[in-house]
Parts: structure tokens; C-alpha cells; sequence
């Protein structure tokens, strides 16, 4: 399915040249107030990850808690045993940021490649409140004969920290050209880390044979989540007449007739079944799925995704 989109671009957050420290210090604040208003109380992070896990098994030590006694290995070695934990603090987690030039698109509130930049915003914030580390790999499009860049940002803990990774997430330049998001996931496996939370945002709309075998990867060690963030009108035409498209990835111009019923049909059944076979990859890769959408409150759509986490969590359940 084609990536055209309309030329004329919706209201924005400032551009890349333009996004100034109070621009992202109003974001930060926005998403600090909803999310410390709407999620009440300790949370380890945005998914029920290895934070407060069990861990191995050591011999008592005078002054230790014996609720964490090792029943089973005290029974088997006749010393008494206590059973470590796996402290919250410990968590790591990782981002994948694909801004690659589909995602310098919108026709809803925000450009998809704001929702973007703002979702790191959020997940920062929630990493670093429960004490947490954070890094992330950026990815951008690649030329014809000049391979995309891929920018690396140190895991680390603390406000200072998660706000410099995020100017440095917001000043990435996006550059032309498509993008291979396998290999920006795959960025995540390499080397290897210690099990955390990995995290990919992107608008997934490379073919899903690209990376999903590299997320199903990225599954074995870490509790993944798929941030996918699209815009409405690569969901369907609205009849507006003669619309000029244009593919942001390739810079082809096109014209297309919304006004023909039958395309519009087609259009949004071709988009229907592409989002499904993303949604159909990332089930097989076992990844918790968030869609994010230009034209909706994204915050809100994220509290919610949180809160759903937390409930599946004290139930007993992870998705």
C-alpha cells in the first residue's frame, strides 16, 4: 500500500530548527501533570517488567527479612536460605525511535513525527520516576548509496538525563529516503543487555517481514512494547475531489480522485488489512501493542494503556 499522503500539512509543534527549550520544557510539563494526576502511586514503569522479580537464592544472614525465606532450597541444603530480589531501581529501558520521513506526516492535531517525540516524553518520565534507567537508539531514512543514520544515547537515570535524551530525540533531523526499521530494532540486541523493557515507536509501516523477525528477538530477553502512531487519513479518503498526494519517503506527486466511491473502498480495505497484518505480526512477536493517533488525545490514549498494564499486572496477567 502506498505511502502518499495529502500535501497540505495540519498544525504543528515547531520543526526540527525550531523546537526551542521551552517547547519541550511545555511538553514535559503537560505530560508530568496528566500522568502523575491520572497514575497514583508507585509504579515500577510502563510495563510489568523484571522490577521486584525474584532472584537467586543465598544462605540467612542474621537481620534479614524472613518473608523472603527460601523455603524449598532451605529444605533441600538444611541452612536457611533467602530468596533476593531484583530491585525496581534496576530496570532498564530502551528505546528504537524511527523518524524516518513517513513519519514527517500529519493531517490530524500533530505531525505523526510529533506523537512521536511527545510518547518519548512520556515514557521518560515514567522510567525515570520509578528511579530507572533510559537510552535509546534514533533511526532516519536512507538515500539512494548513503545508509541511514542511526544515533546511540546512553541508558542512564535521573530528570537531567531523560530531558537530554528527549533534545536529543526532538533535534534529530529527518532525512529522505526509507528507512530500515529491522535493522533499528535489531540496534537493540546489539550488544547484548540485561532484561529490561524495550520500547519501538515507529508508524511500522515497513513491511512487516522487515522487522518482525528481529522484534520476536528483541522478545526473548525483554518485555516489548509496539508504539505504532498513525494519522487518519492512512486509514481512509476523506471526497474531497482532486487530492493531490505525495510520498514523503520518495517525493513522488501524484493526483487521486477521492470522489470515486469504489477508490475509497478499496483504500480502506487496503489499509485495514495492512494494520492488521501489523497488529498480526506483533501478537506473533509477542509485543503489548499502543496505537497512537495524530487526530486523538495521545496522552490520554497512553493513561489508559498504563492503567490497563497495572490492572493485567495485579491480576496476574501481563497483556
Amino acid at each position: 500500500m502506498a505511502r502518499a499522503a495529502p500535501v497540505t500539512p495540519p498544525t504543528r509543534l515547531p520543526a526540527t530548527g525550531e523546537r526551542s527549550g521551552a517547547v519541550l520544557a511545555r511538553l514535559q510539563l503537560m505530560v508530568t501533570r496528566k500522568l502523575d494526576g491520572l497514575l497514583q502511586g508507585d509504579y515500577a514503569g510502563l510495563l510489568p517488567g523484571p522490577g521486584s522479580e525474584a532472584g537467586e537464592s543465598r544462605e540467612y544472614r542474621p537481620g534479614d527479612d524472613v518473608r523472603r525465606m527460601d523455603w524449598p532450597v532451605t529444605a533441600r541444603t538444611t541452612m536457611p536460605h533467602v530468596r533476593r530480589t531484583v530491585a525496581d531501581r534496576e530496570l532498564e529501558t530502551w528505546l528504537a525511535v524511527d523518524l524516518s520521513a513517513s513519519l514527517d506526516f500529519g493531517t490530524g492535531r500533530w505531525l505523526k513525527r510529533d506523537v512521536a517525540v511527545a510518547a518519548v516524553a512520556a515514557l521518560a518520565h515514567l522510567t525515570v520516576r520509578g528511579g530507572n534507567r533510559i537510552g535509546a537508539v534514533v533511526g532516519t531514512g536512507a538515500t539512494t548509496g548513503a545508509p541511514g543514520t542511526l544515533l546511540r544515547l546512553p541508558a542512564r537515570g535521573g530528570r537531567k538525563e531523560a530531558q537530554g535524551l528527549l533534545r536529543a530525540v526532538a533535534g534529530t533531523e529527518i532525512r529522505p529516503g526509507r528507512s530500515d526499521l529491522g535493522a533499528l530494532v535489531d540496534a537493540l540486541n546489539r550488544p547484548p543487555r540485561r532484561r529490561g523493557v524495550a520500547v519501538v515507536i515507529s508508524d511500522f509501516l515497513s513491511p512487516p517481514a522487515q522487522w518482525g523477525r528481529p522484534l520476536r528477538k528483541l522478545r526473548v530477553r525483554h518485555d516489548v512494547l509496539a508504539v505504532e502512531v498513525v494519522d487518519p487519513r492512512e486509514l481512509e479518503l476523506p471526497d474531497v475531489g482532486v487530492l493531490p498526494v505525495v510520498d514523503p519517503e520518495t517525493g513522488e506527486l501524484h493526483e487521486v480522485q477521492t470522489a470515486d466511491p469504489g477508490l475509497r473502498r478499496r483504500y480502506a480495505e487496503a489499509a485495514a488489512a495492512q494494520r492488521g497484518a501489523i497488529a498480526a505480526e506483533m501478537r506473533a512477536a509477542g509485543a503489548a501493542h499502543l496505537r497512537l493517533r495524530t487526530d486523538r488525545d495521545w496522552l490520554l490514549d497512553m493513561v489508559r494503556f498504563v492503567a490497563a498494564q497495572r490492572h493485567a499486572r495485579t491480576r496476574g496477567t501481563t497483556r
